[in-house]
């Protein structure tokens, strides 16, 4: 299995804040396989916690080799939400908007 905090701090550090303006949304990523974690963007900032957000914008349900696979460009997170490797609850049009917020490196 991946190291989530790994993951989590390479996508902080990915972070386009230009991509991001305007943007006020929490990421709740809701791990299958290990620890879920919130990603909240506001005023072209991010900050990466673990744990559960009171008020997550959009959740995303994923195992952790998904994630991984997604953040390294392997995998197309937009078709991996059509193979249904992906799951999403609540606003699922900001969900789209995180290849451009978090770019591959």
């Amino acid at each position: 299995m991946s190291d989530l905090n790994a993951l989590f701090t390479q996508m902080q550090n990915n972070f386009d804040s230009g991509a991001a303006a305007g943007l006020d949304a929490v990421f709740q990523y809701q791990i299958t396989d290990g620890e879920p974690y919130y990603v909240a963007v506001a005023d072209g900032e991010c900050n990466v916690a673990q744990g559960e957000h009171d008020d997550p914008s959009v959740t995303l349900h994923m195992d952790a080799d998904t994630l991984a696979e997604v953040m390294s460009g392997e995998t197309d997170g937009m078709q991996a939400f059509m193979m249904g490797r992906i799951k999403a609850d609540g606003d699922i049009m900001l969900a789209t908007r995180l290849a451009s917020v978090f770019p591959v490196a």
